[in-house]
Parts: C-alpha cells; sequence; structure tokens
C-alpha cells in the first residue's frame, strides 16, 4: 500500500490522521493553570527556540513511523498473520512436526532479540484442526534447555497435559516426544511451553490452536479470521511477534464481517482498544458466551482468549493498540502493540 491509497482510504489531509492513539485528557492540575494571570500564560505559551525544535523532532519522528508501517505493510502482511503448520496423514490420525530452536528474531526493523521458536518463526505457526480429529505431535527439542509442550485450554487425556514432572518428563536438549490426542473442544486455544515458562513463552514459544467445531451452524458469520497473539517480556511488546511499524494490520471491505481471535501469551493485562466500532465479544477462552455483548475496549489477561466479530461498515484507517499508552505510544511515536483496521469501500 502506498502513501497515497493509505491517505484515501484515511480520509485525511495529513498522515496519520485516524491512527494516532487516542489523546490523554489534561490533568486536574494543568487544567487549573486556567486561572494563571494573562502574562503568565503568556510566558507559559512562549516556547523556546530548544524546546520548538524538540516539538517539531517529535513530530517528525512520529510521523516517520507511520511513514514506515504503510511503506512496508503489503510485505509485512505477507507474514505477519499466522502461517499454518502442515501436517500429514498417518491412517485417519493427522501428524504435525514441531521442532524447538533457539532464532535471532528481528521485532521491527535494527532490532533483533534472541529468541525461541517453533518451527523457526515467532508465534509458532498456527495449529487449525476439526472437532474429532485424531492428532500427533512430534516434538523435538534443540534447545539448549529442557521444555515441554502445554496444550493451553484444550481437554485431553491428563498424561498429554505437558506440565514437566507432572505429566510428563521434561524434553530435554536433543530429546524428543510425542503427543497424541483427539481434538475435543471446539475454540481459540494455545500450545506453548510450560518450563521455564515466564522465559520461554515470552521467548517465543508460543502459538495458536484452533479446533474448529464439526458443526458450524451455531459459529457467528465472518468473511475473514485473524489471530493476534499478545506478548511483552523478551521479544518485547509484541502482536504476533512483531512491534510497530512492524506490524501488519487487518483489512477488509466494506460490509465484510472480521473474526478477531486476542490470544495473551504474556506476562501483563493488555486492554486492546479499536478506534470507530465496537466489537462484538462472542467467545471467551474457547466457549461461546450465553450473552454476548459489545466494547471497544477489551481487557485480556494472561492466558486468556476472546473471539470478536467486527462489522466493518465504516471505511478508514483505524487504530488498534493496547490501551496502556506506555504499550503503544512515546515521544518518539508509536511503537509495540499497535496495529490497525484498513476497511475500504470496495
Amino acid at each position: 500500500m502506498n502513501r497515497r491509497k493509505f491517505l484515501t482510504i484515511a480520509g485525511a489531509t495529513s498522515l496519520g490522521l485516524g491512527i494516532a492513539a487516542c489523546a490523554t485528557p489534561p490533568l486536574p492540575a494543568v487544567q487549573q493553570q486556567s486561572t494563571t494571570t494573562g502574562a503568565q500564560a503568556t510566558a507559559a505559551a512562549t516556547a523556546t527556540p530548544d524546546a520548538a525544535q524538540a516539538a517539531a523532532e517529535m513530530d517528525v519522528l512520529h510521523e516517520q513511523g507511520v511513514n514506515d508501517f504503510v511503506k512496508n505493510l503489503e510485505q509485512n502482511n505477507k507474514t505477519f498473520w499466522s502461517q499454518l503448520m502442515p501436517y500429514t496423514m498417518d491412517g485417519d490420525t493427522k501428524v504435525f512436526e514441531i521442532t524447538m530452536t533457539p532464532v535471532k528474531w528481528e521485532v521491527q526493523p535494527g532490532t533483533t532479540v534472541d529468541g525461541f521458536a517453533y518451527n523457526g518463526i515467532i508465534p509458532g505457526p498456527e495449529i487449525r484442526v476439526t472437532e474429532g480429529d485424531k492428532l500427533r505431535f512430534n516434538v523435538k527439542n534443540d534447545l539448549p534447555q529442557s521444555s515441554s509442550i502445554h496444550w493451553h485450554g484444550i481437554h485431553l487425556p491428563n498424561k498429554m497435559d505437558g506440565v514437566p514432572y507432572v505429566t510428563q518428563p521434561p524434553i530435554r536438549p536433543g530429546e524428543s516426544f510425542t503427543y497424541e490426542f483427539p481434538a475435543k473442544n471446539p475454540g481459540s486455544h494455545m500450545y506453548h511451553s510450560h518450563h521455564n515458562a515466564a522465559d520461554q513463552v515470552t521467548r517465543g514459544l508460543l502459538g495458536a490452536f484452533i479446533i474448529e467445531p464439526k458443526d458450524k451452524s451455531a459459529e457467528p458469520a465472518h468473511d475473514s479470521d485473524y489471530a493476534m497473539i499478545l506478548n511483552d517480556y523478551n521479544v518485547g511488546l509484541t502482536i504476533n511477534g512483531k512491534s510497530f511499524p512492524a506490524t501488519g494490520a487487518i483489512m477488509a471491505k466494506k460490509g465484510e464481517k472480521v473474526r478477531v481471535r486476542f490470544m495473551n501469551e504474556g506476562l501483563q493485562i493488555h486492554p486492546m482498544h479499536l478506534h470507530g466500532y465496537y466489537m462484538d465479544v462472542t467467545h471467551k477462552d474457547g466457549y461461546p458466551l450465553p450473552a454476548p455483548y459489545k466494547a471497544d475496549v477489551l481487557n485480556i489477561a494472561p492466558g486468556e482468549r476472546y473471539d470478536v466479530i467486527i462489522q466493518a461498515n465504516e471505511p478508514g484507517v483505524w487504530a488498534f493498540h493496547c490501551h496502556i499508552l506506555t504499550h503503544a505510544e512515546s515521544p518518539h511515536g508509536m511503537f509495540g502493540m499497535v496495529t490497525a483496521l484498513i476497511v475500504n469501500e470496495t
């Protein structure tokens, strides 16, 4: 997507209108300053040359971040959203191969971190199966430390739960382990390490595990389906392993319904805010809610999953970000947990 098209969709006359994060209201102490004398107000409003230069530089940095996001959006979207994990068939069983390895992971241009990955990418490839499928996961550990895989939210035999010294021995460096279980409960789930987990998961041993229902008649109607995995430590404040401006964007045509599956694999809560829209919250931790509700800020705790439907009825570029603003914006511009919903007329 080029700058001209971005601005056309945004309906804006300056780059970034409609994608900047929400501004916070002035603090009471600032509001009280309005009672100062005219002379004091004039003096306060007169910026020094250094202050004016700093303000101009801040604007440049904010604009540059949005420019970089726009310039690289088409390429970033090719890898930002989930890649499906392939499988082979052994009789009636779907067989997946997972290898855990250390990686140098680029969070954004110029920023590379030491990560751990499933099959070489962070997050790991999305596992998507159907209720009733028979599954087998052959897991090889090429990490410098032991690990395991816990199938978060999935109902399975206890010995397959993936907790070292509780349900299995740890998978030591150079060793392998096989998990085998049926896909029982439909919904948005996750898979991640359960050994030295605060370090390993936030280094990248995480991924989406989606079990589609066999009977889809009760599923909410939607035209597209996105998994948004949140993280906040080791690899940093990221969505799907990337920090703005290296994030991708949700793309929709006017009138389409977009399904978003939020998954928090980090150590902190993340209230995700979509500008200009309500989200219809339909599922919690993979289970359909008896009473769906609307929200434009959805607070997602570590380990939680929420499914929402967005009715894309207002064209434009709509910011979509964590509303703990220190996770999304600084004097240097937007960063971290920021993406966008881009709605085209056609």
